[in-house]
């Protein structure tokens, strides 16, 4: 026996989440129901809105937990095709971005917790190491952001020469180097230490000074201009 009022447009007008957010605004809507709008359409035998608490019941009804989970895994919802996994991925990035922006409100980089702030929010949601770098102008101002490289959950692999090319294409006076440890520990490895020397010397040869080399995970963060190994 087919369920009654299925389709989200035979519901109220009330519960419709377009019309919900229309007339009381985002801050009333419940997750599910901003979900499914982003799903749009329902399947066959579920609604959007149905849809929309299987994928949450997937990110274990956690928004930080559903970021971390990819376009496949997303997929694994029966009525989720790649369209709407693409859809509900972008608008988590989108999410973590603002997240990002709004951590490092002031332009300039004053200190590492500025800096450590913005970074854990980027990389709050990668499950492996990343390895990125900002370069700033003479007033310490972030000309660029980019990650560098990504590797596997134990460590990653950053070439000094992409970074110094990168360096001088945006014309950067100073860069911080960071990179993220998914298992939480912030201490820094040996290696760790090797490439931020190697990186360091490199670039004071073409009068670029690295300022800081961040370590962040869900624990914190470890700053090796802080702890004077820079």
């Amino acid at each position: 026996m087919q369920e009654k009022n299925l389709t989200i447009k035979n519901w109220a007008p009330d519960d419709r989440p377009r019309e919900k957010m229309l007339a009381h605004g985002t801050i009333n809507m419940s997750n599910s129901e901003l979900l499914a709008i982003l799903i749009a359409t329902g399947s066959k035998n579920k609604s959007a809105i149905d849809l929309a608490k299987e994928v949450l019941r997937l990110g274990k009804d956690n928004l930080v937990e559903l970021s971390k989970l990819s376009i496949k895994e997303l997929m694994k919802v029966k009525g989720i095709g790649q369209a709407k996994a693409i859809t509900i991925a972008a608008a988590l990035e989108l999410g973590r971005r603002r997240q990002a922006a709004a951590s490092l409100a002031k332009p300039i980089i004053k200190d590492s917790r500025d800096i450590a702030n913005y970074l854990q929010a980027l990389f709050s949601d990668y499950r492996h190491e990343v390895f990125a770098v900002l370069f700033l102008n003479r007033a310490n101002k972030i000309n660029h952001f980019e990650i560098i490289s990504e590797g596997g959950i134990t460590g990653t692999v950053a070439d000094p020469r992409v970074i110094l090319k990168k360096a001088l294409e945006s014309e950067a006076v100073n860069i911080i180097l960071s990179h993220n440890h998914p298992s939480g520990s912030l201490k820094p490895s040996k290696a760790d230490e090797v490439l931020t020397n190697k990186i360091k010397e490199a670039a004071r040869l073409l009068d670029i000074t690295v300022l800081d080399h961040i370590i962040v995970s869900d624990e914190g963060y470890f700053s090796f201009a802080d702890e004077g190994l820079i």
